[in-house]
């Protein structure tokens, strides 16, 4: 199998996958449940840090808080194990170091990636992919876990998503060209964002989040207080909580507020149902 294009069919070839160095084990797979399913299953029976599975097809990707998303032929959907040492409050980290890492690396091709909060991949306005992170706790502390990323490569996507072939295709000298570049391209973005933050912290990470944020300076209505109130998008704090300004409008009364994961969407103009705000579930 190759994850090389041909006009009637895709296939997986590891050895296509061109990384240097750290080294992964990489697994391929043409259809499962969920790559972050099978990654799980395979770090219970040892797998390590670094250990990687790669599916053509999910049947039950899932993404951020439970959602259903479709993961069809001609999208990259892959999941990378992990061994951190971080609070449990800190877990949001792990997503944060992962989107802006391959945002980043993206970047570096020539493509033109944004951040939404928390976790997708964003170009013009609309969903290029996303990452979906579970852990393991021990004594207060996450000690594993697995990042599992869906972008869209040439499959089909609704008006709120976009693959990146369309991207590629007005580029005049496009680089990156294959399917096995961008999972390499993936990996090598994850393990740059884990390792920035083991180094130096998550405080290296967040203005070089927040430098690719879409949404900053953005007007959103959030429930405080017992009413809806207008705020501003301000920035992320070290937890990955977006942070917003009530009355953004008179800095005089104004007040900065954090909101956890999962209690305000940013959202899209219309319903997704492409390559993931989130892929892979347990």
């Amino acid at each position: 199998m190759a994850l090389s294009e041909c006009r009637d069919q895709i296939r997986l070839d590891s050895e296509l996958i061109q990384i240097n160095e750290p080294p992964f084990k990489i697994h391929l797979f043409e259809t499962v449940d969920s790559t972050n399913r099978v990654l799980w299953h395979l770090v219970d029976q040892g797998s390590t840090e670094g250990t990687v599975a790669i599916a053509l097809q999910q049947q039950s990707g899932r993404g951020q808080w439970g959602r259903q998303w479709q993961s069809p032929l001609g999208g990259l959907y892959l999941s990378v194990a992990l061994t951190p040492n971080l609070p449990v409050d800190n877990s949001a980290q792990l997503t944060l170091c992962s989107a802006w890492g391959i945002a980043a690396a993206l970047r570096s091709y020539g493509i033109p990636v944004g951040l939404k909060w928390l976790n997708d991949l964003v170009v013009e306005k609309r969903k290029l992919g996303g990452i979906l992170t579970e852990t393991r706790m021990q004594s207060g502390r996450v000690t594993q876990a697995v990042v599992g990323v869906g972008i869209n490569w040439q499959n089909p996507v609704p008006p709120t998503g976009i693959n990146l072939q369309e991207i590629l295709e007005r580029q005049p000298n496009p680089q990156i060209t294959s399917l096995e570049m961008l999972a390499a391209i993936a990996l090598q973005g994850i393990i740059a964002g884990y390792q920035l933050c083991q180094q130096r912290s998550i405080e290296a990470i967040l203005p070089r989040y927040q430098a690719l944020l879409t949404s900053i300076g953005h007007r959103v209505m959030i429930h405080h207080s017992g009413a809806e109130q207008p705020a501003q998008v301000t920035g992320i704090s070290a937890t990955g909580d977006l942070q917003v300004c009530l009355n953004g409008e008179n800095p005089a009364l104004s007040a900065e507020i954090s909101l956890e994961p999962g209690t305000i969407s940013l959202g899209y103009d219309h319903s997704s149902n492409g390559a993931n705000s989130n892929l892979p579930a347990n």
